[in-house]
């Protein structure tokens, strides 16, 4: 696309959203605004050259990009929800169930972060709270005592931080999750469909083999929170996204997950069965051939997988 043409476009459909924005709220009316929002950020796109990480970030926070029960629609079939830890309470920023994939039986366990402000409310913006962990936790033993393969979607900011959470155990629930998935045995896929935050995303993300969506983001903690303890200035976000290397293409570099997913033009968020369609065969040549292994086997190559990560070795005559 010519440049100056392009600086005009993006102009104009700045111009549009603001006035847009202006008017009174309308099923319409937001639809055009995520019309155009989508058609900014493929501009952005043209304009910028490759997404920067920060780019990435913003379109793995996009409103629309698809969640857990999205990838439930379009991937898997006769879905079961199943409710509550046992405990405490049922907790709604985690999904998950029971399903059918290719004729398999299957569970489902998957961060849900809510389209609209009420859905939003009651996801807790995709944060689980201790129970969201014990309930996955209490449905993937479910799967291994019936032998299901088990497929995780990760998308949240972060386990949530509240005073309630800390009192009724967030930081042992993540541990306890982190301990029992290594142990489980049966084949555990793992998929980061948005963003994959600290220890709230890798609670669910012990897997045989890890997946990312092309603008998805995984790391110890976000960008702002990164530049607040860092610079102690949120502003710097930006540089913070580059040193933190969680995009999908840095983290297969450092062997973190194994294989980056291709998204739609436009984004996972502008064709959810699209997306779904391409990450239906990486999801299935995966499971054909973790289900061929035994399960001491599957077990001993899950934990050498996490026992590698982080491993660094300088040349010995260099000291």
């Amino acid at each position: 696309m010519d440049s100056e043409k392009a600086h005009k476009d993006f102009e104009k459909l700045e111009r549009e959203m603001e006035t847009l924005g202006q008017s009174p709220a309308s099923p319409d009316t937001e639809r055009r605004i995520q019309e155009l929002s989508d058609q900014l950020q493929q501009l952005r796109v043209e304009l910028t050259g490759p997404p920067t990480p920060w780019l990435r970030v913003q379109i793995a926070r996009h409103p629309q990009r698809p969640h857990t029960l999205d990838f439930v629609k379009h991937l898997f079939q006769d879905f079961a929800e199943i409710h509550g830890d046992r405990s405490f309470a049922d907790d709604a920023a985690m999904v998950t169930g029971f399903a059918w994939f290719h004729g398999r039986p299957v569970v489902i366990v998957g961060h849900q972060k809510g389209r609209d402000t009420q859905q939003k409310l009651r996801r807790n913006f995709g944060m689980p709270k201790p129970e969201g962990y014990r309930k996955a936790l209490r449905v993937m033993q479910l799967a291994a005592k019936f032998r299901r393969p088990i497929f995780c979607f990760v998308d949240t900011p972060g386990a949530y931080p509240g005073i309630d959470s800390e009192e009724r155990g967030q930081a042992e629930a993540i541990a306890r999750n982190l301990r029992e998935m290594v142990r489980l045995p049966v084949p555990i896929l793992v998929t980061v469909t948005g963003e994959g935050g600290s220890g709230g995303a890798l609670a669910i993300a012990v897997g045989d083999r890890i997946f990312m969506l092309e603008n998805s983001v995984y790391s110890v903690i976000s960008p702002e929170g990164c530049a607040s303890i860092t610079w102690r200035d949120a502003g710097k976000a930006e540089v913070a996204a580059n040193a933190l290397k969680m995009t999908a293409q840095d983290l297969q570099s450092l062997g973190i997950i194994d294989q980056v997913v291709a998204e739609p033009p436009g984004g996972a968020h502008a064709d959810h069965a699209r997306m779904a369609q391409i990450l239906d065969g990486t999801l299935q040549m995966a499971l054909e051939e973790l289900e061929r292994l035994p399960a001491e086997q599957l077990l001993a190559q899950r934990y050498d997988k996490f026992r590698k990560m982080g491993q660094f070795f300088r040349d010995a005559e260099a000291g």
